[in-house]
This record gives structure tokens, sequence and C-alpha cells, in this order.
């Protein structure tokens, strides 16, 4: 196994909204790293990024000699370059959706089954965001009182489109404002601005539900080990540029008070408890934003239902839901050594 000292860092998909971040998270948080290079797209290649990094293009020569690959470059770079990088020697975290339901690839979250990584072959998935700040404030509840059913509704910022979807958002807000004519929707199939979209992500031929609500429901129940939960998913993309909240309703299979909830969550790694009514304080996009944390208010009896609790979920998309989970489960692949041919257990 490398020292240390001396782990050798790809980020594949460096200039996107993610994969800065995840540069950016590297260095503040002190992963131990010797190099970081950043990889993108052909035509990013020679260009210089802050902190005087170099983007290098993806060939069989340049991921020669990594010991860590973080990608956040989409589902067919991952589908191509993970497992060329992971035959080179590397660990591979892979943000996109290529990986995350193969049944020998560990779908992790820090906070809630890092165990898993035990058994990694040389790809860990990261969770779509949605499902990654969700299942973080589940999983001491799951843990306590076991979780029947989830019925939940998804309020995703732009951001999780992309820079696109940011400056769609932006140009169409400014042409209402200034009451000039709104710019046709590209990245979205209707108007954005001062609008709620009950479509976020896409809809697959014959499918009445979106990618990203299939991905709550199938990631779920991976994540927490449990495929009899049951899972009904709505996901509207709303006009915030960052910052995913989510409506949860949690029916527990064991009686479980809003009471106890909120000390279990309270206690909860990576976990901020914001529930006063009375003080209208509860969890608000804007503030989520630019940390960590995921952020939980609003916990409640449902009054339908007397082993069900309602709780409000925000967190950063662009942070916990993407970049900051990918860093930490590179920390926790360090901590367990299992970086390093020697760590391996397959190709």
């Amino acid at each position: 196994m490398s020292a240390p000292e001396s782990y050798r860092v790809a980020v594949v998909g460096a200039t996107g909204q993610v994969g800065t971040v995840m540069l950016q998270l590297l260095r503040e948080r002190g992963f131990p790293a010797r190099e970081i290079v950043p990889f993108a797209s052909a035509r990013s290649a020679g260009k210089v990024l802050d902190g005087g990094l170099t983007v290098q293009p993806l060939t069989d020569e340049t991921i020669q000699g990594f010991d860590v690959a973080i990608f956040s470059a989409g589902g067919a770079t991952s589908g191509e370059w993970a497992p060329r990088f992971a035959q080179a020697g590397a660990v591979v975290v892979d943000n996109s959706s290529k990986w995350r339901m193969q049944d020998d690839v560990p779908l992790v979250v820090s906070e809630v089954n890092p165990d898993a990584l035990d058994d990694h072959r040389g790809i860990v998935a990261n969770p779509n965001c949605s499902t990654m700040q969700m299942v973080v404030a589940l999983k001491p509840l799951h843990d306590a009182a076991g979780i029947e059913r989830l019925v939940i509704s998804t309020y995703q910022a732009v951001s999780g489109t992309g820079k696109v979807g940011v400056d769609e958002l932006m140009d169409q807000a400014r042409a209402i404002v200034a009451g000039e004519q709104v710019p046709a929707a590209q990245a979205y199939k209707h108007q954005i601005a001062f609008n709620a979209l009950p479509h976020a992500g896409s809809f697959a031929p014959g499918d009445d539900h979106t990618d990203e609500e299939r991905k709550l429901i199938n990631e779920t129940r991976k994540i927490l080990g449990d495929p009899s939960i049951r899972v009904s998913a709505t996901c509207v993309r709303v006009p915030v540029v960052t910052g995913h909240s989510e409506a949860v309703n949690v029916e527990t299979r064991e009686p479980l008070s809003p009471e106890q909830a909120r000390e279990l969550l309270r206690a909860a790694p990576g976990v901020t408890v914001l529930d006063d009514p009375d003080a209208n304080s509860y969890p608000l996009a804007i503030d989520a934003a630019g940390k960590d944390d995921v952020f939980v208010g609003r916990i409640r009896r449902d009054p339908g239902n007397e082993r069900a609790l309602d709780l409000w979920v925000v967190s950063d998309n662009l942070r916990k839901g993407a970049a900051t989970n990918a860093v930490q489960i590179a920390e926790q692949l360090h901590a367990r050594g299992l970086i390093g041919s020697s760590a391996r257990t397959g190709g």
C-alpha cells in the first residue's frame, strides 16, 4: 500500500461545477495527497485552473500511476474510463449513475454505510444528490425504529442540472424582471423562472416516473440495506440556484415520537437540526448553500398515521450531495487501508 502522504489523486470532470468543488474540498479537508491531477474533455486539456493545476486529457498514458480517481464526468465517461483507472491500480469514486446499482459496486454515504467499502473491487459509487442527503437523515431513524414506507417530494435546485440550468434560470429571471421577452426553455422542458416543474430528471420510454424518482426509490433501499422499504417519490425542479429541499413522510415499523426523532437526529453525524417553528427556525436552501451538513426541521407527527413522521430535509446539492461525500469516501478508504493494490479484493 502507498504511504498515506504519497497518494496521487485524479479528479475527472474537474472543470464542471461538482469537479471544481471536489478540487476545493481536497485542499480544504487536507486529504493526504502528494499530487492532484485534474482531467476533463479534450477541449479543456491544457487549461490552467485556480491553484495552478493543468487539465489533462483522458488517455491510456495519462491515467497511469494514480492511487485514487474521483469522477464527476457523466455516465458515458465513467463507463469507459472508471474501469481503466481501476485496472491501472486506482480506487475510483464515481459520482455518476453508471455504477450505483451494480451488485458488486458499493453505493456509499460516508455517515450511513461506510462498512460497504470493505468489499470494493476497484469502483465505489456516490449516490444521487437527493438520495444522499435524505439517507443521512433517515439512517438514525431506521436504526432505531425501522422504516416501512417513505413518501418523498423533492424541491431540487437548478445547479443539479449544471451550469446550463443556472444560466437558464438567471437569464429568464432577468428578462421577466426587466419586462422583456423570456428566453425559450432549453435546459428544461418549460420555463423554470418563477415556476415549479414536476419533472426533475428524464422520463424513460414507457415509464411514468423520472430517472430522478427511480434513483430515490432504488438507491435508498440499497444504501439502507433493506429492499422491503416502500418508496413513493415525486421530484420537482424549482427556481433555486443551490440547495435541494425535501418533504419526507417516514412511516416506521416501531413507534417513534417526534421528540425521540429530534434527539436521534441531533446525535447523528453530519446532521444539524433546526426545528423551532415558534422562532421561524427551519432549514432553508439559501442557508445550507456552501455548507456540508444535512439540515433537518419541521419534525412532526403525521396526523393521519400514528406511526409516521414528517421531516423537512435540506442540503447543498453540490457539496454534500456530490463533492463532499466523494471526498469523504476517499477519506474513509484511506482510514480503512483500502487504497493501494495490496488492499484490493479485485479489479
